[in-house]
């Protein structure tokens, strides 16, 4: 019965995000519009994490899962995606090896700046 629950609140939220989609036009996916609102309602304290962990969890879980239908429907699209395959391997290597050069100075910088933080605490 608590999966249940949880999953009906998670079912709702995204229904929520499907209506913004809906109402408001810009070209943002539904689920975006869903994660914000439970990110809001989590931070703000409207909703506890214990309401939704369980099947939060359980969906993380299961996520590879969800991937097999979309690379079966990569598989029928061959023909299509033949002749931009080296480009799009390309750009994804290049994009990520980027993001993660990006991502790690930037928690670099954000571990000095609480080394700095904590020395300029402790010299109070």
């Amino acid at each position: 019965m608590k999966y249940l629950k949880q999953f009906s609140i998670i079912l709702f939220i995204s229904f929520l995000g499907e209506m913004l989609h809906a109402l408001i036009p810009f070209p943002i996916p539904a689920s975006v519009y869903g994660l914000v609102i439970l990110l809001t309602a989590l931070c703000t304290g409207i909703m506890k994490v214990g309401q939704v962990r369980e099947t939060a969890l359980f969906l993380v879980e299961i996520m590879p899962i969800m991937f097999i239908p979309a690379a079966v429907g990569l598989l029928d699209s061959w023909p299509a995606l033949y002749p931009v395959c080296i480009p799009v391997i390309l750009i994804t290597l290049i994009t990520t090896v980027l993001v993660m050069a990006v991502t790690g100075r930037a928690t670099q910088s954000m571990i000095k700046y609480q080394i700095f933080l904590e020395n300029k605490q402790k010299k109070k």
